[in-house]
C-alpha cells in the first residue's frame, strides 16, 4: 500500500513537468526543425564572434548587452543551431515548471492549471513572435526567484540557485529589472547587512547593462514621440488596462494573435479573472503576510508602469526624452511580467473553488479538471504550432558565408580593416529566404566584424529616431555627392566595410573600394579606415561589471563546494536551520522568524525541538 502511495505521489510531481514540456512542444512546433529561427529582434547565427559591440564598449545603446556576449561565449561549446533551440525550450518549460513549483502545496489540478496560464497566455507568444527571448527567460525565472528568495529570507542562506537565476534572467536590462525587484521585494528584510547582500546580488547580476548605460548615459534618452508608439494598447474591443489584467496589450498589432482580438479574447478574459477573483481570498488566507504583501506590491508596480504608458503618453513621452535610461520602460506591455506571478497563483488557487462549483461529485470532477487545465489554449488556439507558423526554421543562404569568408580576420584577409555598416541603413529586413518574416538586419551578427548599425524604428508609418551618434555620422557621410566622396567620409568614421544586402527595400548609396564580393550581398572594402577611439575609462568600467556578473555565478560555485565539505567533514555535527512562521493567518500574528536545532543522530533520524508561545511544532510549521 505504502509503494502505491509513493507511487502516485511521484506521477503526480512529474505531470506539471511533463505537460509544460507538451506545451512548449505544441507552442514551437516548427520553430524545432532543422535552421534559425528568426523573427523581429531574434537574430541568432551560427558562430556570434566576441567583440567590442557585445560586451557594452560599442557608441549605440547596450540593446543586447549582456545576451550577445553570453551566446557568443556559448556557442563555442554548443553550436548556434542547437543552442537557439534548447534556449527557446528552456524559457518555455522553464517557464511552466517554475509556476508548479511555486504552488508545489496545491492539488494536482491547481497546479496543471498554473502551468497552462503561465505557460500559454498572450504575453509568451507575443515576445515569442517579436523575438524578445532574453525577456522570456527573465519571465521563466520569476517563480523560480520567489521560492529561492523566500528561502533566503527565512533562514538567512543564500540559495545556490540565486547566482545562477540572477545572470539569466538579467540578460537584458528590462527583464533584469523585473527579476532585481522581485528579489528584493521577497528577500528583503529589515536587517542591514541581509538588505545589503540582496541588493548586492541584484547588482552584480544586472552590472553588465547597468554600467554601460552609465557610460552612454550622454545617449540614454529617447524621443517622445515613442512613447506613444511603445504604449501599452488596445486588443481589439479589449481597452489596453483590461488586457493587460492577463497580460496583454502589447504595442506590435502584427504579434497579437487573432483570436485575443476577437470573442476568444473577452472570454478568456472574462474567464481567468472569475479565476482570480475566487482564488484571491483561499491565497490570502494560506499565505504569510511577508510574501502575500510582497507579489501584490510587484503586480502594482508592473499594472501602474504598463498602464500609465497608456493613460499619459505625454507624461510618459517628457520622461524618456529628459530623464537618462527611463526610455527602458516605455515598452509599456513588457513591464507585465512583473503581474504574471501573482496572476498565477490566484487562479491556481481558484481552480478548487471553481471545481467544487462545477464538478460537485467526484465523477464529473475528472472530466472538468483537464478542462480547466486545457481551457487557455484552446482560449488562445493562435500559438499553437509556432504561431499558426508564424514561426518557423530557416537556413542562411550561401552569399553569408561567403561575406563572412570575405570579411573574416584570417591571413588573407588581413588587409581589410576597420568596422562594418550594412546597406540599406535601416534596422530591419523582410527577405525572401527567410519566409517574408521580417527580422532585424542579420549582417551585423552574422558577419565577424565590430559594426555601425541603424537603431531608427518605423512604428505604425511613424519614423522613430535612433540614439546612437555613431549612425548619423555615417548617415551623413553616405549623403556625400560622389562614391569617393562617401567612402572617403566613412573611412574617416572608422568604416572599412560597406556590406549592401541588394535584394533589401531601400536606398543603398555607392561607396567606392575594392569589391570583395559581388552578389546578394555585395562587399566593399574602404581603404584606409581611421583607427577606433578606446576609452580606457570604459574598458576598465566594463571590466569591472562583467567581473561582478561571472562573479555571481562563480559564488554559486563557492558555495556548493563550500556546503559539500562542510557536510563531509561534520556529518554528525549540529546544523543551525532557519524556520519561517506557518504560512497561516494566524501564525502570521505576532510570531518572529527563530532558528532551532537540526541534531543529525547519525542514522539518518532527525530530531527538531522549536518553540513558539509554548506550542510545539513540527519543522514544516505546523502545529
Amino acid at each position: 500500500m505504502a509503494r502505491h502511495v509513493r507511487r502516485g505521489a511521484q506521477v503526480r510531481g512529474v505531470l506539471p513537468h511533463a505537460w509544460s514540456v507538451v506545451l512548449a512542444l505544441l507552442m514551437l512546433g516548427p520553430a524545432l526543425g532543422r535552421g534559425f529561427v528568426l523573427t523581429y529582434d531574434m537574430v541568432w547565427v551560427p558562430d556570434l564572434v566576441l567583440r567590442a559591440d557585445f560586451l557594452g564598449l560599442a557608441s549605440g545603446l547596450p540593446r543586447a548587452v549582456p545576451s550577445d556576449a553570453v551566446v557568443a561565449v556559448l556557442d563555442e561549446a554548443v553550436p548556434g543551431e542547437l543552442l537557439q533551440k534548447l534556449v527557446l525550450l528552456a524559457a518555455l518549460v522553464g517557464a511552466g515548471t517554475g509556476a508548479a513549483h511555486l504552488l508545489g502545496t496545491l492539488p494536482l489540478s491547481g497546479r496543471l492549471v498554473a502551468v497552462s496560464v503561465y505557460q500559454w497566455n498572450p504575453l509568451v507568444v507575443e515576445r515569442l513572435l517579436i523575438g524578445h527571448w532574453p525577456v522570456l527567460l527573465g519571465y521563466a525565472a520569476l517563480p523560480w526567484i520567489v521560492v529561492a528568495a523566500r528561502a533566503w529570507r527565512r533562514t538567512g542562506r543564500l540559495p545556490v540557485s540565486l547566482c545562477v537565476l540572477l545572470p539569466a534572467a538579467s540578460l537584458s536590462a528590462s527583464a533584469g529589472v523585473a527579476a532585481a525587484v522581485v528579489l528584493v521585494a521577497v528577500a528583503a528584510t529589515r536587517r542591514p547587512a541581509h538588505l545589503v547582500r540582496v541588493v548586492a546580488l541584484a547588482a552584480a547580476a544586472n552590472a553588465p547593462w547597468f554600467v554601460a548605460g552609465i557610460l552612454h548615459a550622454a545617449n540614454a534618452t529617447t524621443t517622445g514621440s515613442g512613447a506613444e508608439a511603445f504604449a501599452l494598447a488596445d486588443e481589439g474591443s479589449i481597452p489596453a488596462p483590461v488586457a493587460a489584467l492577463t497580460l496583454g496589450g502589447i504595442w506590435n498589432s502584427e504579434v497579437v494573435p487573432d483570436a485575443r482580438a476577437g470573442l476568444l479574447g473577452w472570454v478568456a478574459t472574462v474567464t481567468l479573472l472569475v479565476l482570480a477573483a475566487a482564488g484571491a481570498r483561499r491565497w490570502w488566507r494560506a499565505t504569510e503576510r511577508r510574501d502575500a504583501v510582497a507579489l501584490v506590491a510587484v503586480w502594482g508596480l508592473g499594472f501602474v508602469l504598463a498602464v500609465s504608458t497608456w493613460a499619459a503618453p505625454d507624461a510618459a513621452g517628457w520622461l524618456f526624452s529628459t530623464v537618462p535610461g527611463a526610455g527602458l520602460f516605455r515598452d509599456g506591455a513588457r513591464v507585465l511580467v512583473l503581474c504574471a506571478p501573482l496572476l498565477v497563483v490566484l487562479v491556481a488557487h481558484g481552480t478548487e473553488p471553481a471545481l467544487r462549483v462545477l464538478a460537485p461529485e467526484a465523477g464529473s470532477r475528472a472530466v472538468f479538471a483537464p478542462v480547466l487545465v486545457v481551457l487557455p489554449v484552446v482560449l488562445l488556439p493562435g500559438a499553437l504550432l509556432g504561431a499558426g507558423g508564424r514561426l518557423g526554421a530557416v537556413d542562411f543562404p550561401g552569399s553569408y558565408a561567403a561575406a563572412r569568408a570575405a570579411t573574416g580576420t584570417g591571413a588573407a584577409q588581413g588587409s581589410v580593416a576597420g568596422d562594418l555598416v550594412s546597406l540599406p541603413l535601416s534596422s530591419y529586413r523582410q527577405p525572401s529566404w527567410n519566409d517574408d518574416r521580417k527580422v532585424l538586419d542579420p549582417v551585423w551578427r552574422y558577419l565577424p566584424r565590430n559594426y555601425v548599425a541603424s537603431d531608427e524604428l518605423v512604428v505604425a508609418g511613424t519614423t522613430l529616431p535612433g540614439e546612437d551618434p555613431r549612425v548619423a555620422d555615417v548617415r551623413r557621410a553616405l549623403a556625400l555627392g560622389t562614391p569617393e566622396e562617401r567612402a572617403a567620409a566613412l573611412a574617416a568614421e572608422g568604416i572599412g566595410v560597406v556590406v549592401t544586402d541588394t535584394t533589401a527595400v531601400g536606398e543603398a548609396p555607392e561607396v567606392a573600394g575594392r569589391v570583395l564580393l559581388d552578389g546578394a550581398l555585395r562587399v566593399v572594402a574602404v581603404d584606409d579606415p581611421s583607427a577606433p577611439v578606446r576609452r580606457r575609462t570604459w574598458d576598465v568600467g566594463m571590466g569591472a561589471a562583467w567581473a561582478a556578473f561571472v562573479g555571481c555565478l562563480a559564488t554559486g560555485l563557492v558555495l556548493v563546494a563550500a556546503r559539500r565539505g562542510r557536510t563531509r567533514a561534520n556529518p554528525g555535527q549540529d546544523r543551525e536551520r532557519c524556520y519561517g512562521v506557518p504560512p497561516t493567518r494566524r501564525a502570521s500574528r505576532g510570531n518572529q522568524q527563530h532558528c532551532d536545532s537540526d541534531r543529525d543522530d547519525g542514522r539518518g533520524r532527525r530530531r527538531w525541538r522549536g518553540r513558539d508561545r509554548g506550542t510545539r511544532q513540527q519543522p514544516d510549521g505546523s502545529a
